[in-house]
């Protein structure tokens, strides 16, 4: 069977101290949910719901398993092929989930723009990353956050259409690292997804983004 998994940097998990390396299988005797053993998810933006992903990882697995619906542990499980995942494809991947649910934001509320200006921003420092550009964007996700949490459409739609920008380029401008940019693209997207009707439908089209960003991203050999 093949899953995803979400790893850290230089192919590391979020816990233990496994050393991976491509094709080679690792083992572990007990399995527990978020304990022990080996985690993967069925689908990408799930798997990046758990760990900040810095990698992104196809593993097989096999032996003994535990699953939930948006995570699953194996006693064997091997890297098959994986790929560097950058901040920019976090704010991409943002961006566009964010785009997605927009349109429900503004037939609510069509004169508040604030959520809009902050998804140009963000697409602002995607296409030239300056310090300037970075600053600004946060400050307009910053004015976006405002303006769902001062609307009732909050409990309707959720963070909705500054949720993603928000996540990923409101975090910009408040770590110089842009260390939250890539664990909150996968939350940024489920609730992006979730802030609408047809939830489901959303969320494959998410997830059909991210596959087919695959050939864009640098392949770890």
């Amino acid at each position: 069977m093949k899953l995803w998994k979400s790893m850290q940097k230089g192919m590391k998990s979020s816990n233990g101290n496994v050393k991976w390396k491509i094709g080679q299988w690792q083992h572990e005797d007990k399995i527990s949910m978020c304990n022990s053993g080996f985690h993967a998810s069925k689908r990408i933006i799930d798997a990046m719901g758990f760990v900040n992903m810095e990698v992104l990882a196809e593993v097989e697995v096999k032996g003994k398993s535990d699953k939930q619906d948006d995570k699953q542990v194996w006693s064997d499980m091997r890297i098959l092929r994986a790929w560097e995942w950058t901040k920019k494809d976090s704010v991409a991947l943002s961006i566009f989930s964010a785009e997605l649910c927009l349109k429900n934001f503004e037939k609510v509320y069509p004169d508040d723009k604030r959520p809009r200006q902050a998804i140009e921003a963000a697409k602002k420092w995607l296409k030239n990353p300056t310090k300037k550009n970075q600053l600004a964007a946060g400050s307009a996700a910053e004015s976006a956050a405002w303006s769902a949490a001062e609307s009732a459409a909050w409990s309707a739609v959720k963070s909705a259409a500054w949720s993603a920008a928000e996540s990923a380029a409101g975090s910009a401008a408040k770590s110089a690292a842009w260390s939250a940019a890539e664990s909150a693209a996968g939350s940024a997207a489920k609730s992006a997804a979730w802030s609408a009707e047809g939830s489901d439908k959303l969320l494959k089209v998410i997830e059909k983004w991210i596959i087919k960003r695959i050939p864009e991203l640098k392949e770890i050999k």
